[in-house]
Parts: C-alpha cells; sequence; structure tokens
C-alpha cells in the first residue's frame, strides 16, 4: 500500500492527461495560433498606417496653419498698405485743395484790388471833373463872366504862380 498512496510516481492516469494536453497544444500551435498571429500582426500594421497618417496630418495642418498665417499676416500688410496710401492720397488731396482755393482766394483778392483800384480812379475821375465844372461855375459868378477852357488854363496858372509867390515871401504870409 505504500507504492499505491505515493502522489510522486506517475500512474496511468497523469499519462493520459499529459499526452491529451500535448495533443490539444499541438492543435492550438498548428491551426489556432497561426491565424491569431496574423490577425495580430494585420492590427499592429493597421495601427501603426493609422498612427503614420495621424502623423501625416498633423504635419499637413501645422503646414496649413503656418500658410494660414502668412496669408494673414499678408493681408495685414496690404490692409496697412493700403491704409497709409489712403491717408498719403487724403493728405495730397486736402493739401491739393487747400492750394487750390489758397489761388482762387488770392486770384478772388487781386481782382477786388483791381476792381476797388478801378473804382477809386473812376471816381477820383469824376469828382476832379465834376470839382472842376463846380469851381469853372464858381468863377463865372464871381467874375461875372463866361470862362472858356483858356481862361480857365490862365486862372489856374496865376494861381499857381500866386501860391508860388506866397511860398517864396520871407514871412510866408499873404497879402
Amino acid at each position: 500500500m505504500i507504492a499505491t498512496s505515493n502522489f510522486l510516481v506517475p500512474n496511468g492516469t497523469f499519462i493520459v492527461e499529459l499526452v491529451a494536453f500535448l495533443i490539444v497544444l499541438a492543435v492550438i500551435a498548428r491551426y489556432v495560433l497561426p491565424p491569431v498571429n496574423k490577425a495580430l500582426r494585420d492590427r499592429q500594421a493597421q495601427i501603426q498606417s493609422e498612427l503614420a497618417a495621424a502623423d501625416k496630418a498633423r504635419a499637413e495642418a501645422s503646414a496649413a496653419d503656418e500658410d494660414r498665417r502668412q496669408a494673414l499676416e499678408e493681408a495685414r500688410r496690404r490692409a496697412r498698405e493700403i491704409v497709409e496710401q489712403a491717408t498719403r492720397s487724403a493728405e495730397k488731396t486736402r493739401s491739393d485743395a487747400a492750394a487750390q482755393g489758397q489761388e482762387e482766394h488770392d486770384r478772388v483778392l487781386a481782382n477786388a484790388n483791381a476792381e476797388v483800384n478801378q473804382a477809386r480812379q473812376r471816381a477820383l475821375e469824376e469828382a476832379t471833373a465834376e470839382l472842376s465844372q463846380l469851381v469853372m461855375d464858381v468863377v463865372e459868378r464871381v467874375i461875372g463872366r463866361e470862362v472858356n477852357a483858356e481862361d480857365h488854363r490862365d486862372l489856374v496858372n496865376e494861381a499857381i504862380a500866386a501860391v508860388n509867390a506866397d511860398d517864396a515871401s520871407p514871412t510866408g504870409a499873404t497879402t
């Protein structure tokens, strides 16, 4: 009885179980493991291609973002140039308008001054003519005779001579 109860001695059941285990292991290694390994390799390849596609998409997005930034900066630069050009154009237009306004003002002022001078000259001529006629009328009344142009000239010459004589006298008094 000692030999039947020893667990270290293999019995027939153990050997059968061992053989069955080895057969199952061989079947699994031969028929089950290759498709599982193939599925694992396919899945690994798919994951690697998806990672590569994600890296490529990230690089493309980064490049597109850089392009967008450059386009935005270019648009800002162009907008600044347009604003500067519009400012220069407005300043030039304003200065041209001011210069043209000043020229028009000077022209109108010169015309007005010329008209005033002409009007003054006409008024002086008219006043001289009227004064001359008035003097002639007064002289005619004072001397009691009609004065013609020659007599008028003689009277003017006599008046000038009298004024010159008064200026030549030492006392400067009139007689």
